[in-house]
């Protein structure tokens, strides 16, 4: 039987329960089948972690598997909380707390452009891990001599941390982008047809934006002008 979630969290701890000497040994750490379910899910996607196929490439039974994670629900915590322990970001570069913000913005946006599957977890006991807390311990460093209460730091950083989140949806792989990008270049000129004189805001906006980026969505540019108004915003709540 799999230790209890936090155990297994804490589990390089030297307080962290140890199993009994009797038994065999076993054939595959946690660290080792969490490390398989990563792998796994980098190349496949979230979905492809199953306890059977997880069994097959670590060379063990599917039970086997639940005796080291308990279930595909912590395990999937496990591999959260591992990756982001993983995630070192560097020290801060800079001194001021809105290049600090940027950089914490940054390196989220890594986080998930490195394992596309943490946007399918939205388990909120990830936050009792190791891995998660020394994360949120460093960010929120980046808001010292802000003049922040502590929930006021806490907030901000989530706010910081969101804005992230939703730019990485939109930059995630997306295999049916060079079908809309093929759509568009056959279809714009039928399209502007049907539209004729309607929406003239949006036909003209539009144009105006799609020239510049030369593309109908550009997340690079997203990204730039999205960060500085939530830079912006705190410097509302810090000034």
């Amino acid at each position: 039987m799999a230790q209890e979630l936090i155990d297994l969290l804490w589990r390089e701890h030297p307080l962290a329960p140890r199993g009994g000497a009797r038994g065999p040994r076993a054939k595959v750490t946690t660290s080792q089948a969490v490390d398989a379910a990563i792998a796994l899910a980098d190349a496949e996607g979230l979905d492809a972690v199953t306890a059977r196929r997880l069994a097959a490439d670590l060379g063990i039974s599917a039970m086997a598997v639940y005796t080291h994670v308990g279930s595909l629900e912590d395990l999937r915590v496990l591999m959260l909380d591992t990756a982001c322990a993983r995630h070192r970001p560097a020290l801060y570069a800079d001194e001021g707390w809105r290049g600090r913000v940027r950089q914490v913005a940054k390196s989220e946006l890594d986080l998930y452009s490195g394992h596309w599957w943490i946007l399918d977890i939205a388990d909120q006991r990830t936050a009792l891990g190791p891995g998660t807390i020394a994360k949120y311990d460093h960010e929120l460093r980046a808001f010292d001599g802000a003049g922040l209460s502590d929930i006021d730091r806490d907030a901000a950083l989530t706010f910081v941390l969101d804005f992230a989140r939703s730019s990485a949806q939109a930059r995630r792989p997306d295999p049916r982008a060079a079908d809309m990008a093929a759509a568009w270049s056959a279809w714009g000129p039928r399209l502007a047809a049907y539209l004729g004189d309607d929406y003239p805001l949006a036909q003209r906006v539009g144009a105006a934006a799609g020239e510049a980026m030369d593309a109908a969505y550009s997340p690079a540019a997203a990204w730039e002008f999205g960060l500085a108004r939530v830079l912006d915003a705190l410097r509302a709540v810090i000034g």
